[in-house]
């Protein structure tokens, strides 16, 4: 052989390439108790080693599905907030794969500093609503720019079931974007 891993059907066979797996069944359910004491441990030793000055509060929000909410407060709260709160979701992501959690359960674990999700949230919800009039005014889709898969579902979300609009969600990776088009419309760019 060449030194190349032959092609397989349901397997990516170029590096940086993917496939989709869709999921038909529910997640599996979120160990809460574990999860946090996981948490716990691994933030105290990120913490620590990274050298910052900041605290966290780990909590559990009840509702419909209960979700595990990291608090950081503290001197470098900034650091984490730099860059659009990159290092906060980083650590974020770490402790997603800390936890070992399904992909299907990384809404319900989340990290926050000086309230920037809820703003971001808020953000998101007007944006969304802004551009979604747009095309209801000029019958043109509006495509945003790239943005994490977090951030589209919101956007999904809150235009779900708005008058004269769709969403879809179109490209792969890191330059995934959310399009609204007219109702009407049924091309996309595809």
């Amino acid at each position: 052989m060449n030194g190349k891993r032959p092609y397989s059907p349901g397997r990516p066979h170029s590096r940086g390439s993917f496939q989709r797996r869709e999921h038909s069944a529910p997640p599996p359910p979120l160990d809460v108790e574990r999860a946090m004491a996981e948490l716990k441990r691994y933030l105290e030793v990120a913490v620590r080693e990274m050298g910052f000055d900041v605290q966290f509060e780990i909590s559990l929000t009840t509702g419909n599905e209960p979700e595990v909410v990291v608090m950081f407060s503290g001197a470098d709260q900034d650091l984490l907030l730099e860059r659009n709160a990159e290092l906060l979701l980083a650590l974020e992501h770490v402790a997603h794969r800390w936890l070992r959690l399904d992909p299907r359960l990384h809404d319900r674990v989340r990290f926050d500093c000086g309230d920037y999700r809820a703003t971001r949230l808020a953000e998101l919800k007007l944006s969304a609503r802004v551009a979604a009039q747009r095309v209801r005014e000029t019958g043109q889709p509006f495509q945003f720019n790239p943005m994490s898969s977090r951030d589209r579902r919101i956007v999904h979300l809150e235009l779900s079931g708005a008058p004269g609009v769709r969403t879809e969600s179109e490209g792969v990776g890191d330059q995934r974007q959310l399009v609204i088009y007219p109702l009407n419309s049924h091309t996309s760019k595809r």
